[in-house]
């Protein structure tokens, strides 16, 4: 799809702030630099942004003889983006300034037979009830909402969350409904807010072409070109878990079989664990892959054999998005990412050159993702912000009239 002035607008306003953002207080002229936009091209739009309340100026500096130039920052004491992490088990806020720097946060359990809509919506309005009141009368932007399974971001429906079985679930005016915040709803699911995260706020940032790899229970692909989203022609771009490896292979979640996911999605690393030790796991699915990666770092050989084979197939699946997509850089994340990376990224590394081409394998850089923040909320409240900024083109007309 060719991209119009507004769209091209607006990704150069993002690139503008995601360095004001990281580099504060900037300058015009070295955001220009950064950006590889013109001066007169980065004025235009810190104009529009400062007149949208974004960015504020903030002191001068000395230009080295000329007129001192101004200092440029994120306008912190502004108003703020909320983020939602919606999982299985919790619903979990954050709140942040134009900086992205988290101001509060609140986390509300779940119990897993919690999974109706309305009790759902309870949470997060249980929680905003909490945000509201600290807050007084600071201004919300716009609240960002990450839900499990494929969501409709254009009619904010939850199309289909297979743990909780909803199916067309209209979420967003059934929680628009319940707040009666004035104020607009972002949904989206978590594959595509932890990559908005990453590259507002992560290493994604000023990378051309990403990819970032979620390992939980399920898996999948967020994809990124130059520096927006992709999402494909019905937002199931990335669907990289759902990709055959074995036609004749386990029946996955989603009704094929052989799928990636049924390899190296947590339920499938578990069972094949089962299957070599002879024990049921006990507990979460957290607490069972904590003791299998305690049983790998003591050198059981069951869990070593379950991490080299489960290792084996992840990087057949990679190397597939490897040769597809040629990413520059590929960031590993995710819940099992976190409690079995150090068992897992090594042996996948290792097993990758035997799958993968060789030039989109020396093109790509591997990462395990280093941010402690939570970048599902931190993506969805980056969702907020964009969407915040798609005035920019109306501000932007109506300052040039």
């Amino acid at each position: 799809m060719k991209s119009t002035s507004r769209d091209i607008r607006l990704r150069n306003c993002f690139a503008v702030l995601r360095h004001l953002i990281a580099d504060a207080p900037t300058s015009r002229q070295i955001l220009a630099r950064e950006t590889d936009l013109s001066v007169a091209t980065v004025s235009n739009l810190v104009t529009d942004l400062i007149e949208l309340g974004v960015v504020v100026e903030v002191g001068r500096e000395d230009s080295g003889g000329g007129r001192p130039r101004a200092l440029l920052a994120p306008n912190a004491g502004g108003g703020v983006m909320i983020g939602v992490d919606v999982a299985e088990t919790y619903v979990y806020l954050e709140v942040y300034d134009l900086t992205l720097t988290v101001v509060d946060r609140v986390e509300e359990r779940m119990e897993p037979s919690e999974n109706a809509p309305d009790q759902v919506i309870g949470h997060i309005a249980s929680a905003m009830d909490q945000i509201r009141e600290r807050l007084g009368d600071r201004a919300i932007l716009g609240l960002g909402v990450s839900l499990p399974g494929q969501v409709d971001v254009t009619w904010g429906v939850s199309g289909f969350a297979p743990n909780w079985n909803w199916h067309d679930v209209p979420f967003r005016k059934l929680l628009d409904d319940r707040l009666q915040l004035g104020v607009p709803i972002y949904l989206d699911n978590p594959l595509k807010t932890i990559t908005v995260g990453e590259l507002w706020f992560g290493d994604g940032r000023g990378v051309d072409r990403l990819a970032v790899l979620i390992l939980g229970t399920g898996v999948g692909a967020g994809l990124a070109f130059g520096g927006q989203l992709y999402r494909g022609a019905t937002n199931s771009a990335g669907e990289w878990g759902h990709t055959t490896i074995n036609p004749a292979g386990p029946q996955c979640r989603c009704g094929a079989k052989g799928c990636i996911e049924a390899y190296v999605g947590a339920p499938a690393i578990l069972w094949h664990w089962g299957q070599l030790d002879g024990r049921a796991a006990v507990g979460s699915q957290t607490e069972a892959m904590a003791a299998l990666a305690a049983a790998w770092e003591a050198g059981e050989a069951t869990a070593v054999r379950t991490v080299e084979t489960v290792a084996e197939y992840l990087a057949a699946g990679v190397a597939n998005l490897l040769n597809l997509f040629n990413p520059d850089l590929v960031v590993f994340d995710g819940w099992v990412t976190s409690v079995l990376g150090d068992a897992l990224v090594p042996e996948f590394e290792r097993r990758l050159a035997d799958h993968a081409m060789e030039a989109p394998l020396k093109a790509a850089r591997l990462k395990r993702n280093g941010q402690e923040r939570n970048m599902v909320a931190l993506g969805a409240a980056a969702l907020a912000l964009e969407g915040h900024l798609n005035r920019l083109n109306t501000v932007g007309s109506r300052s040039r009239r």
